[in-house]
């Protein structure tokens, strides 16, 4: 099991063009095409995960299945995001369609937070890039829909996640970013814009 070492940024929407020039002046390389993804989360009918998230308690989890809307493959991703005072994880499985049709029905059990159940889903446009050993995600077009309900809201702040799995290089990395960094949670935001927690 490694742990990431995450750290987010938060990029206004008129600077991002700005963000990418001084990215790429640091010979920062794209390593996979730009992509839709969109996830569906869980909780519980308490909402444990998103209320231990705002709180910022360890261990907590966020659940997500995990797609590709325009990929050719059968399968999808049920991931489990675990933060422990170790640090942080993820543990992803493949599911088929026929598998994600009945979890949608009947929910996850999870072992700390019980029966969770389809909460919202979350979509995005995200672009992957890499500098030294670090991974850089931007993500933009961000929108949240209501399970079961067509109620959509935008999201118009664009988020750059730094990941490694060395301190030491994230250290080094955000040296090199003279942005804002913050706490930030797609599914919590998400949460927060539909519900009143």
């Amino acid at each position: 099991m490694s742990f990431r070492i995450e750290y987010k940024l938060f990029i206004k929407k008129e600077n991002i063009y700005q963000f990418k020039n001084y990215l790429f002046r640091k010979n920062t390389k794209r390593i996979f095409k730009t992509r839709n993804v969109e996830s569906l989360y869980f909780d519980n009918k308490n909402k444990d995960m998103y209320n231990d998230s705002i709180e910022g308690l360890t261990p907590r989890k966020k659940i997500r299945i995990r797609y590709y809307p325009k990929s050719t493959s059968k399968y999808l991703n049920i991931e489990k995001k675990i933060s422990s005072v170790e640090g942080r994880f993820k543990i992803s499985k493949k599911i088929d369609n026929d598998e994600f049709e009945k979890i949608k029905s009947r929910g996850i059990y999870d072992n700390q937070y019980g029966w969770c159940y389809p909460s919202i889903f979350v979509t995005y446009k995200r672009e992957y890039l890499k500098l030294d050993d670090a991974r850089i995600t931007i993500d933009n077009s961000i929108h949240y829909k209501r399970f079961n309900n067509s109620l959509t809201k935008e999201d118009k702040d664009i988020i750059v996640e730094i990941k490694s799995n060395f301190l030491d290089q994230l250290e080094k990395i955000k040296k090199k970013f003279p942005f804002q960094n913050i706490r930030f949670s797609k599914y919590c935001n998400g949460i927060a814009k539909f519900f009143s927690v």
